[in-house]
């Protein structure tokens, strides 16, 4: 204990020193001798107490803050997944997009790796940094904030800020973004690395396709402004890069007016078929005028009571809880269509009218419909209230063995029959999403990859571990699942992709992985940055040709 106490002291009194020195470096910046002298000291200094840092960072004239704090390099350590960790020499917190250039440009220039972090809601370690040198610049407040330009109908937001805050700073010009994720506590840049999904993606598309220009810094450090007509080759690869091609420092959004209320629906169905035909169909009604559609169409599987009875249970009343065996549930299954209809006080009157018109050619069963009205912003941070319980009994910061695959259309009911129906058996952990998304709404320039079918369905094991048993329980099954798939030549695509070897990350990306490959080497020859996600080994100095040195 007295050992551990004093390395921790130690610790503190190196940091200490260091920012001492830091700042007296930055005072006598314009002397070259003294500016040698205290480098000189300020390494010396790093040696005695045992930090590693990285000293190419001490003089690039950060106008933010750069940390070696125990606890904030132990919060850069761990993500949402709390499936692996990291161990970076440094966290920088940036003032300013010029600040990600200088240390992204050190990076190039001196060899180490780079990873963007925004709320750390990675799974498996993709944001983390695991070589033995290397930086995480944690986004979070910074830069230029969100700024909302009314007469454009777009919003400016900073890489780092949260989708929560985009919402709270266009509500007040009574707009809002048009695609959403079903959780707001992430970082605009780190859903636009992936796709940004939810039930409005059937008709607005992920929000990758509703981003009109990106501020980005390449793996070479340079800051660049790309949209459809400007540096379009970099714009396209960093939409749902992975974080392979830059990091995204400012995304201009398009708004649309926002609206009032929401009438939140959830009805449940006992056979699987005619589930999804209903929500193919209304996934269909894509592009028609707001009365002739609903706004949001998501959908969940239910094999367990315990969940149907208690998670976002508003919905169902504990005096009179649903029971899954006496609704005949197919195989012990039960499916949930969960849409819903946006409206404003001008024509609250009708909206009624409209809902009971298209649920009407719905195949639901008739006697479990539930209905829930709330503010819209309610309804778009509901996953953040199931948060605050979950944290209260101390349930959110646990392992997650999250699985998120999109299956084609063509294979689902086969889906159903070997992992709803068979793998899963009757305790799933968490909630299971499945929903289907028009792949007319993905622009095929982007990164993402995903399923070659017109349709195709999101499912999502959205689970979390309680103990050690409860962990490998759950990533065997994970396993099985991947393995049905693969022995019943269902092509699925992983989204939010985690693989171990570039083999299978080729064969993720199929066909474009010569492009992916090519923009790599354009965009960050030196392979520095995201090196979390494993798609690329970091080796520097023989990645980069005579040509990139020049």
């Amino acid at each position: 204990m007295t050992c551990m106490y004093t390395s921790y002291i130690h610790s503190l009194w190196g940091t200490f020193l260091i920012n001492y020195y830091l700042v007296q470096l930055m005072a006598v910046n314009n002397n070259n001798n003294k500016l040698l002298l205290l480098t000189f000291a300020i390494c010396r200094l790093i040696v005695t107490v045992g930090l590693t840092v990285v000293p190419e960072l001490l003089d690039v004239g950060l106008e933010g803050r750069l940390s070696v704090d125990t606890w904030e390099l132990e919060a850069a350590s761990v993500d949402f997944g709390r499936l692996s960790r990291g161990a970076p020499s440094e966290v920088v917190h940036p003032a300013t997009a010029e600040d990600v250039s200088r240390v992204v440009k050190a990076a190039f220039e001196s060899e180490f790796a780079v990873s963007a972090r925004g709320h750390g809601h990675s799974i498996n370690g993709q944001a983390l940094i695991r070589e033995k040198k290397g930086v995480v610049i944690e986004m979070g407040k910074g830069g230029s904030g969100v700024r909302v330009c009314e007469k454009g109908m777009y919003v400016d937001v900073w890489g780092g800020e949260l989708w929560i805050e985009v919402l709270s700073a266009t509500l007040e010009y009574g707009l809002a973004p048009m695609s959403w994720t079903d959780y707001l506590y992430l970082s605009v840049g780190g859903t636009l690395s992936n796709a940004g999904i939810s039930g409005q993606t059937f008709n607005h598309g992920p929000q990758i396709t509703n981003v009109f220009e990106l501020d980005v810094v390449t793996g070479k450090g340079e800051l660049v402004t790309c949209s459809e007509d400007r540096n379009s080759e970099l714009f396209h690869a960093v939409l749902g890069g992975l974080g392979q091609f830059g990091i995204i420092t400012r995304a201009r959004i398009a708004l649309e007016p926002a609206p009032h209320r929401v009438r939140w629906i959830r009805v449940l169905y006992s056979d699987f078929g005619r589930f999804c035909e209903d929500q193919e169909y209304l996934i269909s009604l894509h592009g028609k005028p707001g009365r002739e559609r609903f706004d949001y169409v998501e959908g969940f599987v239910i094999v367990d009571e315990g969940l149907i009875n208690n998670w976002r249970s508003s919905f169902f009343s504990p005096i009179n809880p649903v029971n899954i065996t006496s609704l005949n549930a197919d195989g012990g299954v039960l499916y949930c269509l969960e849409i819903t209809k946006n409206y404003d006080h001008h024509n609250a009157d009708s909206v009624d009218e409209e809902i009971q018109g298209l649920l009407k050619k719905l195949h639901f069963l008739s006697t479990s419909v539930f209905t829930s009205d709330l503010p819209y912003v309610d309804f778009l941070d509901r996953v953040h209230k199931a948060e605050l319980k979950l944290r209260s009994k101390g349930l959110w910061d646990v392992p997650h063995p999250w699985l998120n695959l999109f299956v084609p259309k063509s294979r689902i009911g086969d889906f159903d029959k070997g992992v709803f129906k068979g793998i899963l058996g009757n305790k799933t952990s968490g909630p299971i999403l499945i929903y289907p998304m028009n792949k007319s709404k993905w622009d095929h320039r982007s990164s993402v990859v995903t399923p070659e079918e017109d349709v195709f369905y999101l499912v999502a094991f959205l689970r979390s571990a309680l103990d050690t048993e409860t962990l490998e329980y759950l990533t065997n099954q994970n396993r099985q699942i991947l393995r049905f798939c693969h022995g019943s030549e269902i092509k699925v695509k992983q989204y939010l992709p985690h693989y171990t070897t570039q083999q299978e990350w080729m064969d993720h990306f199929g066909d474009k992985w010569t492009q992916f490959n090519a923009r790599k080497m354009q965009f960050d020859p030196r392979r520095i940055l995201a090196t979390g996600q494993q798609i690329f080994q970091f080796h520097p100095s023989s990645a980069l040709t005579k040509e990139d040195d020049m």
